[in-house]
């Protein structure tokens, strides 16, 4: 079978008129870039809102784990099958990061014959959302320093700048650095460093700001630092916000695309899921649950972090009520799960299999604790047995009561996914009710920062309790007297498993969760945990998929996948 970008080369493309109209976007309402990529107007978004009836779907999955899963895969295939079967569907993706792309990645718009197209134009600078952020970021670092040098009449503390400087691309050289070296007039050294742009506050308030106004005051309460009182110290402060929001304003726009069966896509904002909120923007969400009857959105990594931030952050904030979810898991991924190597995952392993289930489970069940009703996807490998989907499908419906359908959308696009499809408009029309409550965030606003970080750790991780020293309680209990208690908490671990070790797969249960590090983002409007070794800074792996990336004698791109 052909790679990723040669059958993404190989599809006819429509014209991004064409696209549009199937969500009754006139072409008035286009910010074209090129043939095949455009934004949506501000004016035309300005007059909509959600239909009461749209319904949202969340895809989600198992632990990732080097075998793959193929949730992005299996979000544009779904939105495909529901197009087939006479559904107005659209969905909403984040865009792909550089770091990954030329790291482990290699590509992040699907694959097989469920993705969007144009690939590589989507897979590297795209619509420049990513450069606008990073510049945003940066902006308001230079703003910060320039502050502290033209004589500092705030009184930030040097020793507490909580703004780091970002770069899209994966850098361990720029995790830890130290700034302004080389005399008076570069300013004053200090230990500085670089986190991803993906990881950026920027993107977070980028992706959760519901108008240009909204995004403008979120901007304006960022925290930077703080003074030698412990005052935080805003970008307002620093009169950074209205920079911001200009650098921002193009890139705010929604950017619509097509998969490689013509259906809409609105691609929009990156925040990685293991280490940020992991979600698209509110803004293409909204803008899609307006013109579609039926959104497909996925959120990053396993449902510990993905869907947990998807509902108790994104939903929390943007008023929004998914109708069901799916999971997505596959037989090479569970085997791993159970505990078989990588290069023994084609033989039958049902002991290992069945083991690996427990991960399966333990994610579908927390869904439930969300009161939102599941269906797991099997996403099809060449490899897999009948026997192999027959035991996981056996499991799901007597174990979990839930159903499996096995999906072979790589192959086949929409036909190979169409059965789960249906099942999903089945499920959203007729909700079976879990408890009669309907979907529900897992704590209150009103429990306190360190309370909520339990409740997850001990609900979704399966961990008895959580750890910190003395300095990380403190900085809870000060940001609860700040007045930031009421905010949600965006975990940052390993996404690899339940634990923040990532070599402990499978479903464990009874672990502590060590909480290394607090970082408050004032406007996402959420308090960062950091767990374990998890860094906002990735390196790159031995063999780093940039190796396999240039261009072949026409000057095309290869080696994306």
């Amino acid at each position: 079978m052909d790679s990723d970008i040669e059958i993404a080369r190989a599809a006819p493309l429509r014209p991004i008129e064409d696209i549009a109209a199937r969500l009754n976007l006139p072409g008035s309402a286009l910010h074209r870039y090129g043939r095949h990529i455009a934004k949506i107007d501000f004016g035309f978004l300005d007059s909509l809102e959600p239909q009461s009836t749209a319904k949202l779907v969340l895809v989600t999955a198992i632990n990732p784990t080097p075998a793959g899963e193929g949730k992005t895969t299996t979000t544009v295939g779904l939105g495909d099958a529901l197009n087939r079967i006479g559904k107005r569907a659209a969905i909403c993706l984040r865009e792909p990061s550089l770091g990954p792309c030329f790291g482990m990645k290699g590509g992040a718009a699907g694959g097989g014959y469920s993705q969007v197209v144009p690939m590589e134009q989507i897979n590297l600078h795209f619509t420049g959302d990513f450069h606008a952020i990073g510049s945003a970021n940066n902006l308001l670092a230079a703003l910060v320093d320039n502050h502290i040098y033209w004589g500092n009449q705030l009184g930030i503390d040097q020793r507490r700048i909580a703004w780091r400087r970002v770069v899209d691309m994966n850098d361990r050289a720029l995790r830890s650095i130290v700034s302004s070296l080389g005399g008076v007039a570069n300013g004053f050294p200090r230990e500085d460093g670089f986190d991803i742009t993906a990881a950026s506050e920027v993107m977070a308030v980028f992706c959760l700001a519901r108008n240009l106004a909204d995004l403008e005051a979120r901007l304006a309460r960022m925290i930077v630092g703080y003074n030698r009182d412990r005052r935080p110290i805003t970008a307002a402060d620093v009169k950074a916000e209205g920079a911001l929001a200009a650098l921002l304003r193009d890139a705010f726009m929604p950017n619509l695309v097509q998969t490689l069966e013509g259906n809409p896509a609105l691609v929009h904002g990156g925040p990685f899921g293991n280490i940020a909120h992991g979600c698209n923007s509110v803004m293409a969400t909204r803008t899609a649950l307006a013109l579609a009857d039926y959104v497909v959105t996925e959120a990053g990594f396993g449902a510990d972090l993905g869907a947990e931030k998807f509902f108790d952050i994104k939903c929390r904030k943007a008023g929004l009520k998914p109708d069901a979810a799916v999971v997505v898991a596959t037989v090479r991924a569970l085997k791993m799960h159970g505990g078989v190597a990588r290069d023994a995952l084609g033989r039958d392993h049902p002991e290992a299999l069945q083991k690996g289930m427990e991960n399966l489970a333990r994610h579908v069940r927390n869904l439930g604790k969300f009161g939102v009703p599941s269906v797991v996807a099997i996403n099809r490998f060449a490899g897999d047995s009948d026997r192999e989907h027959a035991l996981i499908g056996n499991y799901c419906r007597e174990v979990l009561g839930v159903d499996a359908l096995v999906c072979d959308h790589w192959a086949r696009g929409s036909a190979g996914i169409e059965a789960l499809a249906r099942h999903l408009v089945n499920l959203c029309d007729n909700p079976k009710s879990l408890d009669g409550r309907g979907f529900r965030l897992l704590y209150r606003d009103e429990l306190p920062l360190w309370d909520k970080m339990r409740v997850i750790a001990t609900e979704i991780y399966g961990a008895s309790d959580i750890i910190a020293d003395k300095k990380i309680r403190d900085q809870f209990k000060e940001f609860q007297a700040q007045g930031y208690g009421h905010f949600p908490i965006c975990v940052a671990k390993t996404q690899y498993s339940f634990s923040t070790d990532p070599n402990l797969m499978g479903a464990p249960s009874g672990h502590v969760v060590p909480i290394r590090e607090l970082r408050m983002a004032g406007g996402a409007e959420f308090l960062v945990v950091i767990c374990g070794e998890i860094m906002t800074m990735p390196g790159l792996p031995r063999t780093p998929a940039a190796h396999a990336i240039g261009l072949d004698a026409e000057g095309r791109i290869e080696g994306l996948f």
